[in-house]
């Protein structure tokens, strides 16, 4: 996998250059595509770590001009200090303190922002020498044992906020989820901010409030089992009033500012949310942001349709990598074999 990863990754960059590169990683199509091509024909959330895994060592093999830092677990804390040596050993140009704080909010998006139940485990932070970056990073939802990823490209992204993703893919769309990155849901985090810059007691009074709202306009705020007025008690214990405490010092002029506050999490944006929908008619969004979803080879074995049109350019594209890069013809050939299998599960 490592040998025809990296021979790929050479004829993309040597061919189209490392944005090329970091465009194909962030359209999740693509990385599948990619990941098939490798071997690793059973779609499911080991793709996302075994195609990341390889994509890194290829990386930190090849001098290409594109780098790789994090991975799954405990090597996904360790991003931070994998940018700051490269940038620091490879001598590069690239602003160390910028690219961890991209790779930090992005994560800090996903976790907190959009609330379907999937938990980060995963997360893999590609940059070049001029600053350009993409992310793969997965959650799990531990109830329901499905893995979700999320792709990021710096190229044409407007916010970090608003949706910033280049897509995301699992296995279903769920219903209900507080989806505040959507555009529909820039009234419920402009309020939001406003909340943060007054003082905390005041979150506390307005949650007591929520007391008064009908069951009915409150059904969709509720975890499992918990019934109103007992919500409000729940909510307020998973709130991080340390953390909105400094937010109010901070005075953040952003709601990207407030996400960058260390412990405002996503029980403390979710108060925030419900306040700024139950008390000031703000509503957020709750639609899931998803945009991809495993059309075979899923571990609940059910498909789901897939576009045609762009996996087939996705082949194509493969096809004519696998044609330029510099390959034994037993290698290429193997590789043509599991494009061909792919094409045919999707007929």
């Amino acid at each position: 996998m490592i040998r025809l990863g990296g021979a790929i990754v050479e004829a993309i960059v040597m061919e189209f250059g490392a944005l090329e590169l970091l465009k194909r990683v962030s359209d999740p199509l693509w990385f599948q595509g990619f990941s098939n091509v490798l071997g690793y024909d059973w779609d499911s959330s080991g793709s996302t770590t075994v195609t990341s895994g390889v994509l890194k060592t290829v990386l930190s093999r090849k001098d290409v001009g594109v780098y790789a830092c994090g991975g799954k677990g405990a090597l996904s804390r360790k991003t931070p200090d994998e940018i700051e040596n490269i940038v620091e050993t490879r001598r590069l140009d690239a602003d160390p303190d910028k690219l961890v704080y991209l790779s930090r909010i992005c994560a800090k998006v996903d976790n907190s922002m959009i609330q379907a139940g999937y938990q980060l485990y995963h997360h893999v932070f590609f940059f070049d020498k001029n600053g350009n970056w993409a992310v793969v990073q997965q959650g799990m939802n531990p109830r329901l044992k499905w893995a979700r990823r999320y792709h990021w490209l710096s190229d044409g992204l407007k916010s970090l906020v608003e949706e910033p993703h280049s897509g995301i893919i699992g296995v279903s769309k769920h219903e209900n989820v507080l989806n505040l990155t959507a555009r529909e849901s820039r009234a419920n985090r402009d309020v939001s901010l406003e909340l943060v810059n007054e003082p905390p007691y005041r979150l506390r009074r307005y949650l007591k409030t929520v007391d008064e709202a009908s069951s009915e306009t409150l059904l969709k705020w509720m975890p499992g089992g918990v019934e109103p007025p007992a919500y409000r008690v729940v909510l307020e214990r998973k709130v991080n009033w340390r953390a909105l405490e400094e937010a109010y010092e901070l005075k953040p002029r952003s709601y990207e500012e407030l996400l960058s506050v260390r412990g405002v999490g996503p029980g403390t944006l979710r108060a925030l949310s419900l306040v700024a929908e139950i008390v000031f008619d703000a509503t957020p969004s709750w639609s899931d942001p998803i945009k991809f979803s495993f059309a075979f080879g899923g571990k609940d074995g059910v498909p789901y349709p897939v576009n045609r049109r762009r996996m087939d350019r996705v082949i194509g594209m493969l096809e004519d990598v696998l044609a330029k890069a510099r390959l034994g013809e037993k290698d290429r050939m193997q590789a043509l074999r599991n494009l061909k299998s792919l094409a045919e599960r999707l007929g």
